[in-house]
């Protein structure tokens, strides 16, 4: 049995390996074809349910606002009582023709640039100071700062207005008892720099802390030996910070940068509060609270939609202004 099975066993492993005939060959470059299409559409898959909310809570509205921009639309058109009607560019005619609007465009892009850079330099200043401090005046900073940030614009404005209360407000007490002379019932919010000055403290105090966090992030992600390699060869901290810092935390500063821009170009809260829907004779007027009064105060809708499509035309351009110079100077974005 063993002696006539043995042919057999020894045969199947020929068999099996066998060569087979060569068939036809599937175009290698077909196949990678549909890979590269497929591939090239699934990060959009992924990304579609955020790009429809996203297409939901932005661009339906931008279109509103553009459509009403273009349209008379007063409280007679929103009571019913006459039709609406299609103006055109009519109403960024008036709106372009009228010197108060360039006025407060002037004050407002001026004023959001001393927001933007003193936010900047408060909250990377004190990230820096976070890296260099012990573990409890740490904590006790991050603590402040987070209270800060959570604190709603309207309640941090409320409370800035009575700390420089002319009457009652500590902040002039405590100048007197220096012996600063002239600040005895002295009104902060009477003139206009000194109104906007007001609200920029506020301003900067409830927005320094996102810059503070996310650098100081940033700054804990550098290598330790590059910093110490710094200060050994006897480098100021400024220097370290302009030299080593600065050019490694560029991608972070960019997001906080634009996020500054963004954020304190179109403040309304402490405008509106502190200054009284701003300030007297309207001189401390932004376009935001300028775009509030066209449209609730007067009820010209159309010309407050126009204001509107005015503030995000030039975020956007600043924004891609600000984005073209930093490839300019080869920064990866």
């Amino acid at each position: 049995m063993s002696t006539g099975t043995a042919p057999h066993a020894r045969r199947a492993p020929a068999r099996a390996g066998r060569p087979r005939p060569p068939g036809p060959a599937a175009p290698a470059g077909g196949r990678a074809a549909k890979r590269a299409g497929r591939g090239s559409w699934t990060p959009w898959l992924y990304l579609a349910p955020a790009l429809v909310v996203l297409g939901g809570l932005l661009v339906y509205p931008i279109y509103q606002l553009g459509l009403i921009s273009f349209l008379e639309y007063t409280q007679a058109q929103v009571s019913g009582g006459e039709p609406t009607t299609f103006q055109g560019f009519a109403n960024y005619a008036e709106l372009f023709g009228d010197s108060e609007f360039w006025n407060v465009v002037v004050a407002t892009l001026l004023f959001a640039a001393v927001c933007v850079v003193s936010t900047l330099a408060v909250g990377c200043a004190l990230a820096v100071l976070l890296t260099r401090v012990r573990a409890l005046p740490r904590l006790a900073l991050m603590l402040a700062a987070l209270g800060a940030w959570a604190t709603p614009a309207i309640t941090g404005s409320t409370v800035w207005v009575f700390l420089f209360d002319p009457d009652f407000g500590p902040v002039n007490k405590v100048l007197v008892w220096f012996g600063l002379s002239g600040f005895e019932d002295y009104s902060w919010t009477y003139e206009r720099y000194s109104a906007f000055a007001l609200v920029l403290f506020e301003v900067v105090w409830c927005s320094f802390p996102f810059v503070m966090v996310t650098v100081y992030a940033g700054v804990r992600a550098i290598p330790t030996e590059v910093l110490e390699a710094a200060a050994l060869d006897g480098a100021s901290t400024w220097r370290i910070w302009r030299t080593v810092m600065a050019p490694m935390l560029r991608p972070i500063l960019v997001v906080v940068t634009i996020q500054s821009i963004i954020w304190d170009f179109k403040v309304f809260t402490q405008i509106y509060v502190m200054t009284d829907g701003g300030g007297i004779a309207r001189q401390n007027m932004v376009l935001n609270v300028y775009a509030y009064q066209k449209a609730f105060a007067s009820s010209q809708y159309s010309l407050g939609s126009a204001i509107g499509v005015v503030m995000l035309l030039i975020l956007l351009a600043v924004t891609l202004v600000y984005l073209r110079l930093l490839r300019r100077q080869g920064e990866e974005l």
